[in-house]
């Protein structure tokens, strides 16, 4: 299916550029999106008029977009999720938690924009990209973590993970080394130590004798 883009859609085309796209890409997508209109004789003629307004609105769009990018590049949002000990979350953070996540009252930040091909499905700091508009990407930090003692942890670059690993390995070591002392048998006399009670013995004898 040919269709006109009415603005620039990532690795597809620019403004007006006339494109063959898979009839579903365009049904599901780039026509109800309003990225592109069918490429007729009518909706060309259309596009022609209302060029030069399709761009501006395009522009108002992106420098908006930028001011807000400014503002979200780089930034960190914490999400508090349930998971296990070895790090997996019961459930996991979707395109939808993020982008509510990142939105501010002056901007929303849409489902669509937020650049995931799997849902984070464990603990951690992830990065995510974010396309806010076709000509403006920003990328943000979102800390997945059991509670904001652990977000906190993870911000400042620990693996929160391995940390508990280590305690618990610190902490079995410890009780075995507990348990050891606890069921050790009587140490043994000392080469020194017998010579001294083997004289003792033999003082003792002759004292009898005597």
């Amino acid at each position: 299916m040919q269709v006109v883009l009415i603005e620039r859609v990532d690795k597809l085309g620019a403004i007006g550029d006339v494109v063959d796209v898979r009839p579903g890409y365009a049904r599901n997508f780039l026509l109800p999106q309003q990225k592109a209109l069918r490429a007729t004789p009518a909706n060309m003629a259309r596009f022609e008029r209302e060029r030069e307004l399709l761009e501006k609105r395009n522009e108002e769009r992106a420098a908006k977009a930028r001011e807000e990018g400014a503002h979200l590049d780089g930034a960190s949002f914490t999400l508090i999720r349930q998971a296990s000990e070895s790090g997996q979350l019961y459930g996991s953070v979707s395109t939808r938690d993020i982008a509510e996540a990142a939105s501010t009252e002056e901007f929303t930040v849409t489902r669509g924009m937020v650049d995931l091909n799997t849902a984070i499905k464990t603990l951690g700091v992830h990065e995510v990209r974010l396309v806010l508009h076709p000509d403006v990407d920003v990328t943000v930090k979102i800390n997945v973590a059991r509670t904001p003692e652990e977000a906190e942890r993870q911000a400042r670059g620990e693996d929160v993970i391995a940390s508990a690993a280590e305690e618990d390995r610190a902490l079995a070591e410890a009780q075995a080394a507990q348990l050891f002392e606890e069921g050790a048998e009587p140490e043994e006399f000392t080469s020194d130590e017998e010579s001294e009670a083997e004289g003792e013995t033999a003082e003792g004898e002759g004292e009898e004798k005597a």
